[in-house]
């Protein structure tokens, strides 16, 4: 099993209701970390009731951005491990990843957020220790990735990205990079750290060529 933190649920302490975030492009996957700015009052509603409970939040995309969009199916849930409140009535959050979900159905509410009932079934190898991919793939994803980051003139600290685990490295990059909102759902919904370093590859690679046509 993986290493979480004392506070963190186990997969069969995972809850089952959920209150849901939906925000293009803004993900956060299993072992990565979110930073979020919470002023809109539903969205304050919706922290200090996660706050009183599991501490969780869904992270969800939207597929339209009308007043109440319909939602992918498939998104990750965060616990809340920094919280602060600020002097304008901001709350100042960060969550780290724990597991996936697939949306059963959605829940009527009082208090303007929206909640979802979760599957979780599926995403229980989000808990399982995960094995290194073949060198290979690591060897290829991080060409692809040096290429496109010097292409979007991005800087990175490229030592202290070799000291993380190719698991660490790989979630916090589909949160961190702007990729379009169909490519980070696509990584989401990736099962295995293998196959989504594969298909990471894939995406960056595609990128780099399409700027070099430009």
């Amino acid at each position: 099993m993986k290493k979480h933190s004392p506070f963190t649920q186990s997969f069969d302490q995972l809850p089952g209701i959920l209150p849901v975030f939906p925000l293009a492009s803004a993900v956060v996957m299993p072992g990565g970390y979110l930073p979020l700015n919470i002023f809109e009052p539903r969205y304050l509603n919706m922290l200090q009731d996660a706050m009183a409970s599991h501490h969780m939040i869904g992270m969800i995309q939207p597929r339209d951005d009308s007043a109440k969009p319909a939602l992918f199916e498939v998104g990750c849930a965060g616990r809340v491990t920094r919280y602060s409140e600020t002097d304008d009535g901001r709350l100042e959050i960060v969550l780290t990843g724990l597991c996936r979900y697939r949306i059963i159905e959605e829940l009527s509410t009082t208090r303007g957020y929206r909640l979802v009932r979760p599957d979780w079934s599926e995403f229980s190898i989000d808990f399982d220790e995960i094995e290194e991919p073949a060198e290979l793939d690591k060897s290829q994803f991080d060409t692809a990735l040096r290429a496109y980051m010097k292409q979007n003139h991005m800087q990175a600290d490229w030592k202290v990205m070799e000291e993380l685990s190719r698991e660490e490295l790989t979630n916090n990059l589909v949160g961190i990079l702007p990729l379009s909102s169909t490519d980070k759902q696509m990584l989401i919904e990736t099962d295995t750290l293998a196959s989504r370093l594969r298909a990471f590859t894939a995406i960056l690679e595609g990128h780099s060529k399409i700027s070099s046509i430009q």
